[in-house]
């Protein structure tokens, strides 16, 4: 009878229940992942539930147009010039070669200014674009020479320029001003078709640097001259 008693006492042992290591090690898991995601929400940085690709540093344009990647050009007859563009939010100069003889471009200063102004109206050429330049300067626009009573050196153009858009009238007072066009020790006199009068607008370091900004003009006008020829 004990011997029965005991074999009855130990099949009423209680069996190991299997899995209960692996159970408590995933729980152990869920909670290090919960205090982890407290202590990021904590820190104000927002988790997330995939991985997220930034993908490449954005790349910079250089600016530059090398010589290399500029096409021959040995048909093409000019004057050759520099022309302000936009790359990177600000204004760089561009060698260009102007559609006007050497002879035009000294006897008149407003046909070597619309001379001018036409390469600003020209989209930027393959190399260019890829070197990051671009141009506000839209058509039509044309260039005529001073009126009677304007001050010597002005020049009218078929839209006011305080209707241009700032960055295309920076382009065009940065291009005329540092071009034998102007004749107003650095500043360039611009009007309009009406009757308004006309501002000496200067190309400052500032208006380089910032072309959406206002482009700064004289206080004082040279004094009235002879229309332009």
């Amino acid at each position: 009878m004990a011997r029965t008693g005991s074999q009855e006492h130990g099949g009423n042992r209680a069996r190991p229940v299997r899995g209960t290591g692996t159970g408590a090690r995933r729980a152990l898991s869920v909670l290090v992942v919960l205090a982890g995601s407290l202590a990021l929400a904590g820190c104000g940085i927002r988790t997330t539930q995939v991985p997220v690709d930034a993908g490449a540093a954005p790349s910079r344009v250089p600016c530059e147009v090398s010589g290399g990647s500029i096409a021959p050009q040995a048909e093409e007859q000019g004057v050759p010039v520099r022309v302000h563009l936009l790359c990177a939010s600000q204004l760089e100069a561009v060698d260009r070669t102007a559609r006007i003889s050497e002879s035009k471009a000294a006897d008149s200063a407003p046909e070597f200014a619309q001379a001018l102004i036409d390469e600003l109206l020209r989209d930027p050429s393959t190399p260019e674009q890829e070197a990051g330049f671009t141009t506000y300067v839209r058509g039509p626009l044309l260039v005529n020479g001073a009126r009677e009573g304007d001050p010597e050196g002005t020049l009218r153009l078929s839209r006011q320029p305080e209707d241009l858009p700032t960055p295309a009238l920076a382009q065009i007072v940065c291009t005329l001003a540092e071009s034998r066009a102007a004749e107003a020790g650095g500043a360039v006199v611009l009007g309009g078709p009406g009757d308004y009068a006309p501002h000496a607008y200067v190309c400052s370091t500032r208006t380089k640097e910032r072309p959406e900004g206002a482009v700064p003009t004289l206080d004082t006008l040279p004094s009235p001259g002879s229309p332009a020829r």
